[in-house]
């Protein structure tokens, strides 16, 4: 029978006295230097694990000659530890499980959180892809095994170039249940920057915050075109769900925008193109249709948070209550909800002479439906493919993220 055994960083003590009593009878000794350091005085044979293939190979052969065999490993083994690994090498009866308190309980205690509901990622030489797919998610609480390269700063500048409108506040455990444990918490932009050394044995947990009102200084300094996605307060268990920056400054720019006009923001979602032009234009009146109660919500928190007071509201169902709606001058169809075809009937009508319309288009289907109404219509339009690339920095290397490719019809009336 081969026993592992977790520890905690505090050796021998971490342990029970009846699993004290299984590493003191143990003929051999199995684990990294740091792990048998801590039994220098063991009368039996010691084995340090450099290489866990090669070293378990050496293990398979010797196995009969001891009666009793320990592997020393640190916290639960069998969470993202060598148990696995010893799973696929032997027979689960040949094998028992003694676990320490796993790194990331203790960290979650020392932050006093509860943490059955949070996403564990392993950065053990790994990508950080299911760690960027979470930060896109939204997700609550995320805890990290980091390594030298996936390391708190790392990790921080990870979520500041994802640029996602959510924030997290972010706590580095090292050394935990060791006399130098330490535990601080930080900003994104705080760890992205520091070049403090942590210790090598740390974890990082990520709580997310809720958006605070945006400062004076903060609202003074904001872009005239092209305002961050982080700015902006978006669905909570879908963040990314927004026009995102670039695309958005190119919907401006398509629009041909003129003071003094009434646009129209159909589908608008968070509110992020209606603010943006708002805050362009601020004597124009500009109308946000908007479907959802919750998106209805995040629309009025944007313009409080922004400060604008040119925006109205609508909750309904586009073309419900459009003909009600003043004749617009511009009009951004950014969602349909299925009917299209009949968002445009109205648009037809209630648009004024020299009147621009642009429908953002996600799918070829809805593509296809927009130039057959063109058409049928008689109308002038262009089309704009846009594809567009993040670069985004991983560990210490660079790669490019892209973003979903949106189709940009305008169109116009013929003379």
């Amino acid at each position: 029978m081969i026993k592992v055994v977790g520890i905690g960083l505090n050796g021998r003590e971490s342990l029970t006295i009846n699993v004290q009593k299984i590493v003191d009878t143990a003929n051999l000794l199995m684990g990294s230097d740091r792990h048998l350091s801590y039994f220098r005085d063991h009368p039996g044979d010691k084995v340090i694990i450099s290489n866990f293939y090669e070293d378990i190979k050496t293990l398979q052969h010797i196995k009969s000659y001891h009666q009793s065999i320990v592997i020393l490993v640190s916290g639960d083994p069998l969470f993202f530890g060598l148990g696995r690994l010893l799973l696929e090498q032997f027979d689960s009866e040949e094998l028992e499980f003694y676990p320490q308190v796993s790194s990331i309980q203790l960290g979650f205690s020392r932050v006093k959180t509860p943490w059955q509901d949070a996403k564990i990622i392993s950065g053990h030489g790994r990508h950080l892809d299911e760690l960027i797919t979470s930060f896109q998610q939204g997700v609550e609480k995320i805890a990290i095994l980091t390594d030298s390269k996936n390391n708190p700063q790392a990790i921080a500048r990870l979520f500041l170039n994802l640029n996602i409108p959510i924030n997290y506040e972010i706590w580095v455990c090292e050394n935990l249940g060791n006399t130098d444990e330490k535990v601080n918490a930080f900003t994104p932009q705080t760890l992205a920057n520091t070049s403090y050394p942590f210790a090598a044995l740390n974890v990082v947990i990520l709580l997310r915050t809720n958006n605070i009102n945006l400062s004076k200084q903060e609202l003074d300094n904001l872009p005239i075109l092209g305002i961050e996605d982080h700015y902006f307060i978006s669905f909570k268990d879908r963040p990314g769900l927004m026009t995102k920056r670039e695309i958005r400054t190119i919907i401006l720019g398509e629009l041909g925008l003129k003071s003094q006009e009434i646009i129209w923001d159909i589908g608008a979602g968070t509110g992020s193109v209606s603010i943006e032009i708002a805050r362009l234009c601020p004597k124009s009146q500009v109308f946000a249709i908007e479907k959802t109660a919750m998106g209805i919500n995040l629309i009025n928190k944007n313009c409080q948070r922004f400060e604008v007071n040119n925006i109205t509201s609508f909750q309904t169902k586009a073309p419900d209550k459009l003909s009600t709606l003043p004749n617009p001058n511009r009009i951004f169809i950014g969602g349909s909800g299925g009917n299209l075809m009949d968002i445009l009937d109205v648009c037809q009508e209630k648009l004024v002479k020299d009147g621009i319309i642009i429908i953002a288009l996600a799918t070829l289907e809805n593509l296809a439906l927009s130039l057959d109404w063109i058409n049928k219509n008689n109308w002038n339009y262009q089309l704009l493919n846009i594809n567009i690339s993040r670069s985004l920095s991983i560990a210490h290397l660079t790669r490019l993220s892209p973003l979903n490719p949106v189709f940009l019809v305008k169109i116009q009336k013929k003379e």
